[in-house]
């Protein structure tokens, strides 16, 4: 089993023109090959753990991508290239916006993928065990 991870400082836009700075960490654990886990104000008293697609990850550094709880985007201003993450929760109605570098995060996702290459994420998976599981 191996894990990587980073902690990186994003904006969380708490309307238009309310940045608030924070701490958010990313993790990659080769035991669940298929997730990233994103625990945004890691440093604060209440952190919030959002686990989700590392394809969908992948494909935000590039296009808009994923539905529902979670979207991703890239977007380029002034020369420095962010990426935008939204999370938002159907039961309670709130939607948040943050906004990060896309390098740290893109540097963070290849040694992931040094982990576990793209299309091997269910190579280690034992069937047999599994399915005896669920017998």
């Amino acid at each position: 089993m191996s894990k990587c991870g980073i902690t990186v400082q994003i904006t969380h836009w708490v309307g238009r023109r309310f940045p608030v700075p924070i701490a958010c960490e990313f993790s990659y654990d080769s035991a669940d090959p298929l997730a990233v886990t994103m625990i945004l104000d890691s440093d604060g008293e209440y952190p919030v753990r959002w686990v989700f697609a590392r394809e969908l990850m992948t494909e935000g550094l590039t296009a808009r991508s994923g539905q529902g709880e979670v979207e991703i985007w890239p977007t380029h201003s002034e020369g420095q290239r962010a990426l935008w993450v939204r999370v938002a929760n159907a039961r309670t109605r709130r939607t948040a916006f943050f906004e990060m570098p896309a390098q740290p995060i893109a540097q963070w996702l290849a040694s992931s993928y040094a982990l576990v290459p793209r299309g091997r994420e269910m190579a280690e998976v034992n069937w047999d065990k599994l399915a005896q599981l669920i017998q």
